[in-house]
């Protein structure tokens, strides 16, 4: 018995590392390359199809051999690194429909860290965000299922749902004691990649929540409408990528390119020449050479470290807030027979001055931690000042001296920066730098 599923196990491996093979010879013919880089060792293929042999002779239940095929194919996949996945027809879907910014779930872009599904961020406006998940965050239950054994795409599809259905994720979280229980209501997730508003008058304020097909188009909008409101060119600009988890290269290209004139914007390399690209940019700077301050966290990744990284390399930015996730990695999708397909890490990703973000992140040129800032009581005893001593000299630009001391002092309207110091202290910062920046552009 045990021989004709072994018999069985061969012809079934030989068919798939056929296909494979064809599959990978007409592309590699198509790429130029003489070779595939060696041959399978012959022992590998005996210990592969001794444990498919067993499983169908032994295993509590009886398995199909096209599960037992895709099972193989994902653990292949998710052994090489946290990015690289197989796909089935309903994940490549929902990856397809992601990336145009309407899908279905929480809104959390997560990865696999010791076998727990790591949150690299909440997405703006999401249910998850309004429960409170944060970047960091290692999710290791959901509902009454453990993470532990599952792989990444198992857990998403657990956490997706119909709109309305809730989830309850257990979590950990760095600085707490004991587990967290968050109960998400699933809900169609609807992403505006670009917002923008004015902070003061001449100085501008523009978030990127995810980097999707439109967004340097929609950037490139925002900024445009700024402009009219505030009547006239720009003095400054924040570009918000804190907590955006990245998305499309092409993209990430298009934004650093809306700010630059010249030169490299990101290069990748890998082992295969179409992993091997260049991006350089195009004239013209769409706030026209004002200053620019990038804020970006733990959150920030990978097509928020292109667009830092660039920026940052050309001087076209300081870049504020604290270090980034560190995902510099280039992942490619290739369509597989059945409606599925393989996502495959192929390349690393270089910043115009050749620095690999991989696992190191991007460094800002300012640490802003986030702080909570509360207004302080009110003196009971006033200061003195010079006005208040006996005998003090008049200013001598007032007829009477009285009104000096009498007539209250008209203080500048600053309500909305006492809002922005105590709702988002690092805004606050970025704010103030730029007015600096500003007047030592006038200064020059």
């Amino acid at each position: 018995m045990q021989s004709r599923f072994r018999i069985t196990a061969v012809l079934l491996l030989g068919i798939v590392l056929g296909a494979a093979a064809t599959l990978t010879g007409n592309a590699l013919a198509k790429r130029g390359d003489k070779a595939i880089g060696g041959q399978i060792p012959i022992q590998y293929i005996r210990a592969f199809t001794d444990v498919y042999a067993r499983i169908k002779n032994d295993y509590v239940e009886q398995v199909d051999d096209k599960k037992l095929i895709e099972n193989a194919i994902r653990g292949m996949l998710s052994g090489l690194d946290p990015h690289s996945a197989y796909l089935s027809p309903d994940e490549f879907k929902d990856l397809r429909i992601g990336t145009t910014g309407e899908f279905g779930g929480l809104g959390i872009e997560v990865g696999m860290e010791n076998g727990y599904v790591k949150v690299v961020a909440p997405i703006d406006d999401t249910p998850a965000q309004r429960a409170g998940i944060k970047p960091g965050d290692l999710i290791i239950r959901l509902d009454k299922t453990p993470v532990k054994g599952l792989s990444l795409s198992e857990a998403v599809k657990i956490m997706r749902g119909k709109p309305g259905t809730k989830i309850v994720l257990t979590i950990l979280r760095e600085g707490v004691d004991k587990p967290l229980k968050i109960t998400i209501v699933r809900a169609i997730i609807k992403v505006k990649s670009v917002k923008s508003r004015l902070l003061e008058k001449g100085f501008g304020y523009v978030r990127i929540t995810t980097f999707q097909q439109r967004t340097g188009k929609n950037l490139v909008e925002a900024v445009e409408r700024l402009k009219q409101r505030n009547g006239g060119p720009l003095r400054g600009l924040v570009l918000d990528l804190r907590n955006n988890p990245g998305g499309v290269l092409g993209a990430a290209v298009s934004v650093s390119d809306a700010f630059l004139d010249k030169g490299l914007i990101v290069f990748t390399k890998g082992r295969v020449a179409d992993s091997r690209m260049r991006f350089t940019a195009t004239r013209g700077d769409v706030v026209d050479g004002a200053p620019i301050v990038v804020l970006v966290n733990g959150g920030s990744a990978s097509a928020s470290e292109i667009v830092a990284g660039a920026l940052q390399d050309h001087k076209r930015a300081i870049i504020m807030g604290t270090k980034t996730f560190g995902k510099g990695s280039v992942q490619t999708i290739m369509p597989a027979r059945g409606g599925g397909a393989v996502k495959l890490t192929t390349a690393r990703y270089y910043t115009p001055n050749k620095r690999s973000i991989q696992a190191e992140g991007i460094v800002p040129d300012i640490v802003v931690k986030p702080l909570k800032v509360t207004e302080a009581r009110k003196r009971r005893i006033r200061m003195l000042r010079e006005r208040d001593l006996k005998h003090h000299l008049s200013n001598g630009n007032r007829k009477k001296h009285g009104s000096d001391t009498k007539k209250a002092v008209k203080k500048p309207n600053t309500g909305k920066r006492k809002d922005l110091i105590k709702t988002d202290y690092q805004l606050f910062e970025a704010l103030n730098l730029l007015k600096g920046l500003d007047i030592a552009r006038k200064l020059r």
